[in-house]
């Protein structure tokens, strides 16, 4: 038996030389499949990278998630800065060793949240002031403090402080908040300065409008990122508006550098956005629905809490290489669910993360193999067929 200590020393130590690389190993029309290289591992691209919020995947041990596929894990600014708090993370050696996950890790800026959870907030030039949503104590936070405290986490991916508008919204209120966004970018990219093996993406904001999408695109290719994110959307409008804006973004983003779509999405969202030439996702959805009794499987969603499924003794699918959707009945995932035990959450989560890792493995062989639109196209008549004879 291995020493566990020894891979807990490993994820404080000194990081490796090797730097940040990305590389295409083949395309698809524009799909493609490579790998991001960092001292702490390689990312496969496309690649999901699970939530932990705060410090953990929600339900999930991190040799599970690890188990399932998942290269790298994704960590909020906004919730860590609150508690446990920044510089005492930095103290406790930092998220990775904190939260025992030695792979790469990736903070978003902590902005959307802000937006989202903090009712009484005060934008201008210089950062976001905000009060708690956990005790409302007041907070500052421009560009500067963002990166610094997702230095002080230890991640190896970080990202810009940036401005989110939620849509439907104004012109002129997109407009002012996305040139906000690329002046704070610069100001990220100056605190960030040269971090060897570690890396900052810059995100394109511009709501559902094409010119703002483009300009914010290109002057952030000018500041020459390791990485570049879409931000912005899933946030109210359609899928196809956020197809749209994909397809207005990627041509204007550079082919040597990853691409990353903030806050998306459904099974079909991840592939619909793959297919555009998107390379990295995170979502809650996945863990969320989880723990509400939702189960992302091969056959379609399925809702645990229905009646139907309380003498069903199949399994969610009994072909999965994952134990909870393969050894486990409906029936019993359907008590555990109407019975409020933390057992169905837990079980169902794994199966969700599971699926979502088994998806993007899938399109990785498929981009390989030159036949995405096929393996697309038969993944969803996999789901229609299922839902039809549930429907039956």
């Amino acid at each position: 038996m291995s020493d566990p200590r020894s891979r807990l020393d490993r994820m404080t130590e000194p990081l490796s030389s090797e730097t940040f690389a990305f590389s295409v190993d083949a395309t698809d029309g524009a799909a493609r499949t490579g790998a991001i290289s960092m001292p702490r591992g390689k990312i496969r691209t496309p690649a999901f990278m699970p939530v932990g919020t705060a410090a953990t995947v929600k339900a999930m041990y991190p040799e599970q998630v690890r188990d399932l596929g998942a290269d790298v894990v994704l960590g909020n600014t906004y919730h860590l800065m609150l508690r446990p708090g920044a510089e005492r993370m930095a103290r406790l050696g930092g998220l990775h060793r904190f939260m025992r996950w030695d792979g790469p890790i990736l903070t978003d800026s902590g902005g959307f949240q802000v937006m989202s959870l903090s009712a009484l907030r005060k934008l201008d030039e210089q950062g976001v002031t905000f009060r708690s949503h956990i005790d409302g104590t007041a907070h500052h936070m421009g560009p500067e403090r963002s990166i610094e405290i997702q230095g002080l986490l230890g991640s190896d991916i970080q990202m810009q402080l940036d401005e989110c508008v939620r849509l439907p919204a104004e012109r002129a209120e997109i407009e002012k908040a996305m040139r906000l966004s690329l002046r704070w970018a610069e100001r990220c990219r100056v605190a960030f300065g040269e971090q060897p093996g570690k890396a900052m993406f810059g995100i394109v904001q511009g709501g559902d409008i094409p010119d703002l999408r483009v300009e914010s695109a290109r002057a952030l290719t000018d500041l020459d990122l390791k990485g570049y994110a879409i931000g912005g959307l899933a946030v109210g409008e359609p899928q196809a508006v956020m197809l749209a804006m994909i397809e207005t973004v990627e041509p204007h983003l550079p082919t040597a550098k990853p691409r990353y779509l903030m806050g998306v999405g459904t099974p079909d969202d991840l592939m619909q956005s793959v297919s555009r030439g998107i390379d990295m996702f995170d979502c809650v959805m996945p863990t969320r629905a989880g723990r509400h009794g939702l189960a992302y499987t091969r056959h379609g969603r399925i809702n645990l809490r229905n009646a139907r499924h309380a003498e069903d003794t199949a399994p969610l699918d009994e072909a999965s290489s994952c134990s909870a959707a393969r050894d486990y009945s409906r029936a019993y995932l359907h008590h555990l669910v109407r019975s409020d035990e933390i057992l169905g959450m837990m079980l169902l989560t794994w199966n969700n993360l599971a699926y979502y890792q088994e998806l993007m493995a899938g399109m990785r062989a498929a981009i390989g193999a030159g036949r995405l639109a096929e393996f697309i196209g038969e993944t969803k008549q996999e789901w229609a067929r299922a839902e039809a004879a549930r429907a039956a």
